[in-house]
Protein backbone atom coordinates (compact mmCIF):
# COMPACT_ATOMS: atom_id res chain seq x y z
CA UNK A 1 0.00 0.00 0.00
CA UNK A 2 1.27 3.25 -0.84
CA UNK A 3 2.12 6.17 1.68
CA UNK A 4 0.04 8.98 1.96
CA UNK A 5 1.14 11.88 -0.08
CA UNK A 6 1.58 14.78 2.34
CA UNK A 7 0.71 18.54 1.15
CA UNK A 8 3.67 20.74 2.29
CA UNK A 9 2.18 24.05 3.92
CA UNK A 10 1.40 27.02 2.18
CA UNK A 11 4.13 29.47 1.87
CA UNK A 12 2.71 32.15 4.06
CA UNK A 13 3.73 29.76 6.89
CA UNK A 14 7.20 30.24 6.33
CA UNK A 15 6.83 33.65 7.55
CA UNK A 16 4.81 32.60 10.69
CA UNK A 17 7.66 29.93 11.81
CA UNK A 18 10.92 32.21 11.27
CA UNK A 19 8.22 35.04 13.40
CA UNK A 20 7.73 32.24 15.92
CA UNK A 21 11.57 31.16 15.60
CA UNK A 22 12.59 34.58 16.25
CA UNK A 23 10.31 35.28 19.53
CA UNK A 24 11.07 31.81 21.09
CA UNK A 25 14.71 32.39 20.64
CA UNK A 26 14.06 35.82 22.35
CA UNK A 27 11.91 33.99 24.85
CA UNK A 28 14.41 31.30 25.81
CA UNK A 29 18.09 33.69 26.00
CA UNK A 30 15.37 35.89 28.37
CA UNK A 31 14.03 32.89 30.58
CA UNK A 32 17.80 31.98 31.15
CA UNK A 33 19.02 35.51 31.80
CA UNK A 34 16.49 35.90 34.22
CA UNK A 35 17.10 32.53 36.05
CA UNK A 36 20.71 34.04 36.64
CA UNK A 37 19.43 36.91 37.74
CA UNK A 38 16.98 35.49 39.98
CA UNK A 39 19.87 33.22 41.40
CA UNK A 40 22.07 36.23 41.94
CA UNK A 41 19.98 38.56 43.64
CA UNK A 42 18.65 36.40 46.11
CA UNK A 43 22.64 35.32 46.80
CA UNK A 44 23.34 38.75 47.46
CA UNK A 45 20.13 39.50 49.54
CA UNK A 46 21.71 36.53 51.79
CA UNK A 47 24.93 37.93 51.73
CA UNK A 48 23.74 41.39 52.19
CA UNK A 49 21.44 39.94 55.25
CA UNK A 50 24.45 38.19 57.33
CA UNK A 51 27.11 41.21 56.88
CA UNK A 52 24.71 43.24 58.21
CA UNK A 53 23.65 41.10 61.39
CA UNK A 54 27.11 40.54 61.99
CA UNK A 55 27.51 44.29 62.03
CA UNK A 56 25.20 45.15 63.91
CA UNK A 57 25.84 42.87 66.62
CA UNK A 58 30.18 43.68 66.44
CA UNK A 59 28.74 46.91 67.61
CA UNK A 60 26.45 46.04 70.30
CA UNK A 61 28.81 44.25 71.39
CA UNK A 62 31.96 47.37 70.88
CA UNK A 63 28.87 49.23 72.89
CA UNK A 64 28.23 47.25 75.75
CA UNK A 65 32.16 46.97 76.45
CA UNK A 66 32.41 50.59 76.44
CA UNK A 67 29.30 51.50 78.51
CA UNK A 68 30.45 49.15 81.16
CA UNK A 69 34.14 50.64 81.09
CA UNK A 70 32.69 53.91 81.55
CA UNK A 71 30.23 53.14 83.91
CA UNK A 72 32.62 51.79 86.07
CA UNK A 73 34.88 54.90 85.79
CA UNK A 74 31.89 57.02 86.90
CA UNK A 75 31.30 54.66 89.73
CA UNK A 76 35.31 54.84 90.97
CA UNK A 77 34.56 58.86 90.50
CA UNK A 78 31.43 58.84 92.65
CA UNK A 79 33.39 57.12 95.50
CA UNK A 80 36.57 59.47 95.18
CA UNK A 81 34.12 62.28 95.15
CA UNK A 82 32.11 60.89 98.35
CA UNK A 83 35.24 60.60 100.67
CA UNK A 84 36.85 63.94 99.33
CA UNK A 85 33.71 65.12 100.67
CA UNK A 86 33.55 63.67 103.95
CA UNK A 87 36.94 64.63 104.39
CA UNK A 88 36.29 68.20 103.54
CA UNK A 89 33.38 68.50 106.21
CA UNK A 90 35.75 66.68 108.63
CA UNK A 91 39.06 69.08 108.22
CA UNK A 92 39.31 72.47 109.45
CA UNK A 93 41.11 75.54 107.86
CA UNK A 94 43.38 75.10 104.93
CA UNK A 95 43.54 71.44 104.83
CA UNK A 96 39.48 72.05 104.42
CA UNK A 97 40.22 74.19 101.77
CA UNK A 98 42.19 71.89 99.91
CA UNK A 99 40.23 68.98 100.60
CA UNK A 100 37.30 71.38 99.24
CA UNK A 101 39.22 71.85 95.76
CA UNK A 102 40.04 68.30 95.51
CA UNK A 103 36.45 67.39 95.95
CA UNK A 104 35.43 70.20 93.35
CA UNK A 105 37.86 69.26 90.60
CA UNK A 106 36.53 65.29 91.46
CA UNK A 107 33.10 66.68 90.72
CA UNK A 108 34.43 68.30 87.39
CA UNK A 109 36.13 64.98 86.33
CA UNK A 110 32.85 63.10 87.40
CA UNK A 111 30.38 65.40 84.89
CA UNK A 112 33.14 65.03 82.42
CA UNK A 113 33.06 61.34 82.52
CA UNK A 114 29.59 61.20 82.52
CA UNK A 115 28.92 63.60 79.47
CA UNK A 116 32.16 61.50 77.33
CA UNK A 117 30.35 58.31 78.13
CA UNK A 118 27.30 59.77 77.01
CA UNK A 119 28.13 61.06 73.80
CA UNK A 120 30.37 57.93 72.67
CA UNK A 121 26.72 55.68 73.91
CA UNK A 122 25.02 57.98 71.41
CA UNK A 123 27.50 57.91 68.91
CA UNK A 124 27.55 54.18 68.87
CA UNK A 125 23.57 54.08 68.44
CA UNK A 126 23.82 56.55 65.80
CA UNK A 127 26.40 54.58 63.77
CA UNK A 128 24.25 51.34 64.46
CA UNK A 129 21.00 53.31 63.24
CA UNK A 130 22.89 54.05 60.45
CA UNK A 131 24.15 51.04 59.69
CA UNK A 132 20.81 49.40 60.03
CA UNK A 133 18.99 52.32 57.83
CA UNK A 134 21.26 51.37 54.44
CA UNK A 135 20.83 47.87 55.19
CA UNK A 136 16.79 48.32 55.02
CA UNK A 137 17.93 50.18 52.14
CA UNK A 138 19.27 47.85 50.14
CA UNK A 139 17.71 45.31 50.81
CA UNK A 140 14.39 46.77 49.64
CA UNK A 141 15.64 47.60 46.95
CA UNK A 142 16.83 43.68 46.15
CA UNK A 143 13.44 42.57 47.07
CA UNK A 144 12.34 44.90 44.30
CA UNK A 145 14.46 43.02 41.65
CA UNK A 146 13.74 39.57 42.91
CA UNK A 147 9.96 41.00 42.42
CA UNK A 148 10.39 42.24 39.04
CA UNK A 149 12.71 39.01 37.64
CA UNK A 150 9.74 36.65 38.94
CA UNK A 151 7.66 39.03 37.09
CA UNK A 152 9.28 38.95 34.31
CA UNK A 153 10.06 35.30 34.80
CA UNK A 154 5.73 34.90 34.44
CA UNK A 155 5.68 37.01 31.29
CA UNK A 156 8.80 34.65 30.13
CA UNK A 157 6.92 31.52 30.85
CA UNK A 158 3.51 33.01 29.41
CA UNK A 159 4.75 33.95 25.84
CA UNK A 160 7.56 30.60 25.84
CA UNK A 161 3.30 28.48 26.05
CA UNK A 162 1.94 31.24 23.84
CA UNK A 163 4.54 30.37 21.31
CA UNK A 164 4.18 26.44 21.92
CA UNK A 165 0.45 26.56 21.40
CA UNK A 166 1.06 28.53 17.99
CA UNK A 167 2.83 25.34 16.37
CA UNK A 168 1.39 23.25 14.15
CA UNK A 169 0.15 19.74 14.64
CA UNK A 170 -0.27 17.60 11.59
CA UNK A 171 -1.21 13.83 10.73
CA UNK A 172 1.63 11.45 10.33
CA UNK A 173 2.14 9.24 6.85
CA UNK A 174 0.75 6.44 9.26
CA UNK A 175 -2.36 8.05 9.60
CA UNK A 176 -1.78 8.55 13.46
CA UNK A 177 -2.26 12.18 14.97
CA UNK A 178 1.41 13.56 15.66
CA UNK A 179 2.06 15.55 18.37
CA UNK A 180 3.63 19.28 17.77
CA UNK A 181 6.06 19.66 14.88
CA UNK A 182 9.25 21.83 14.89
CA UNK A 183 10.17 23.31 12.03
CA UNK A 184 13.62 23.95 12.97
CA UNK A 185 15.73 23.79 16.36
CA UNK A 186 14.88 26.77 17.94
CA UNK A 187 11.38 25.40 18.08
CA UNK A 188 12.77 21.92 18.87
CA UNK A 189 14.28 23.19 21.88
CA UNK A 190 10.97 24.80 23.18
CA UNK A 191 9.11 21.07 22.29
CA UNK A 192 12.16 19.89 24.26
CA UNK A 193 11.15 22.56 27.46
CA UNK A 194 7.88 21.21 27.08
CA UNK A 195 9.03 17.81 28.18
CA UNK A 196 5.86 15.56 26.72
CA UNK A 197 8.82 13.23 24.66
CA UNK A 198 12.17 12.46 24.20
CA UNK A 199 13.67 14.49 21.17
CA UNK A 200 16.81 13.37 19.18
CA UNK A 201 18.87 15.21 16.45
CA UNK A 202 20.06 14.09 13.65
CA UNK A 203 22.69 14.96 10.64
CA UNK A 204 22.35 12.00 7.83
CA UNK A 205 24.95 11.85 4.68
CA UNK A 206 23.64 9.72 1.82
CA UNK A 207 27.42 8.68 1.36
CA UNK A 208 27.72 7.25 5.06
CA UNK A 209 28.36 3.38 4.37
CA UNK A 210 26.75 2.14 7.80
CA UNK A 211 23.35 3.21 9.43
CA UNK A 212 23.28 5.81 12.26
CA UNK A 213 22.67 5.18 15.30
CA UNK A 214 19.76 7.90 16.65
CA UNK A 215 18.57 6.80 20.47
CA UNK A 216 17.42 2.99 20.09
CA UNK A 217 17.08 2.53 16.29
CA UNK A 218 19.11 3.34 12.95
CA UNK A 219 18.69 5.60 10.30
CA UNK A 220 20.03 5.77 6.28
CA UNK A 221 19.38 8.18 3.78
CA UNK A 222 19.11 6.77 0.43
CA UNK A 223 18.13 9.88 -1.33
CA UNK A 224 18.12 13.24 -0.99
CA UNK A 225 16.77 15.59 -3.33
CA UNK A 226 17.37 19.75 -2.37
CA UNK A 227 15.12 21.48 -5.26
CA UNK A 228 12.12 19.74 -4.46
CA UNK A 229 13.05 19.41 -0.63
CA UNK A 230 12.20 15.47 -0.86
CA UNK A 231 14.36 12.50 0.17
CA UNK A 232 14.35 8.42 0.98
CA UNK A 233 15.38 6.84 3.60
CA UNK A 234 15.67 3.29 5.82
CA UNK A 235 14.33 3.41 9.68
CA UNK A 236 16.22 0.05 11.36
CA UNK A 237 13.96 -0.93 14.51
CA UNK A 238 14.09 -4.34 15.90
CA UNK A 239 15.76 -5.70 13.30
CA UNK A 240 12.82 -5.08 11.00
CA UNK A 241 13.82 -2.56 7.90
CA UNK A 242 10.89 -0.20 7.13
CA UNK A 243 11.54 2.35 3.70
CA UNK A 244 10.14 5.95 4.22
CA UNK A 245 9.96 6.65 0.23
CA UNK A 246 10.25 10.02 -1.15
CA UNK A 247 9.04 11.90 1.61
CA UNK A 248 8.38 15.55 2.36
CA UNK A 249 10.09 17.97 4.57
CA UNK A 250 8.31 18.84 8.01
CA UNK A 251 6.08 15.63 7.87
CA UNK A 252 6.17 12.99 10.77
CA UNK A 253 7.42 9.80 9.37
CA UNK A 254 5.92 7.16 11.49
CA UNK A 255 6.97 3.93 12.95
CA UNK A 256 6.30 1.66 15.79
CA UNK A 257 8.62 -0.25 17.80
CA UNK A 258 8.14 -3.25 20.14
CA UNK A 259 8.20 -1.49 23.89
CA UNK A 260 5.53 1.81 23.14
CA UNK A 261 2.11 1.64 22.56
CA UNK A 262 2.35 5.25 20.63
CA UNK A 263 4.59 5.77 17.38
CA UNK A 264 7.90 6.84 17.12
CA UNK A 265 8.27 9.88 14.56
CA UNK A 266 11.14 11.32 12.12
CA UNK A 267 10.99 14.65 11.24
CA UNK A 268 13.09 16.15 8.82
CA UNK A 269 13.52 19.86 8.59
CA UNK A 270 16.34 20.40 6.28
CA UNK A 271 17.18 18.86 2.82
CA UNK A 272 20.90 19.29 1.37
CA UNK A 273 23.02 17.79 -0.97
CA UNK A 274 23.17 14.28 -0.32
CA UNK A 275 22.40 15.22 3.41
CA UNK A 276 19.33 15.80 6.16
CA UNK A 277 18.49 17.13 9.32
CA UNK A 278 15.66 16.44 11.43
CA UNK A 279 14.88 15.01 14.82
CA UNK A 280 13.80 11.67 16.67
CA UNK A 281 10.82 11.99 18.74
CA UNK A 282 9.71 9.01 21.12
CA UNK A 283 7.37 8.28 23.56
CA UNK A 284 7.62 8.63 27.15
CA UNK A 285 7.02 5.65 28.19
CA UNK A 286 10.36 4.73 26.67
CA UNK A 287 13.91 4.76 27.23
CA UNK A 288 16.20 4.99 24.55
CA UNK A 289 18.99 2.62 24.54
CA UNK A 290 21.96 3.76 23.13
Amino acid sequence: MSSPTYTPPPSGSGVKTALVAGALAALVISNGFMWYRLETTRSELNRLNDATQTEIAKLSESTAVTTASQRRTVESLKEELEVARQQANQAAGHAKQEAQAHADQLAKQLAAAQAKQQALVQSQLTDVRQQASTANSKIGEVSGDVSNVKTELGSTKAELEKTIASLNKVTGDLGVQSGYIATNSKELDALKRLGERNYFQFTLHRKDKQPKRVADISLRLKHADKKHNRFTLDVLADDKLVEKKDKNINEPLQFYVSRSKQPYEIVVNEVRKDEVIGYLATPKDTTARN
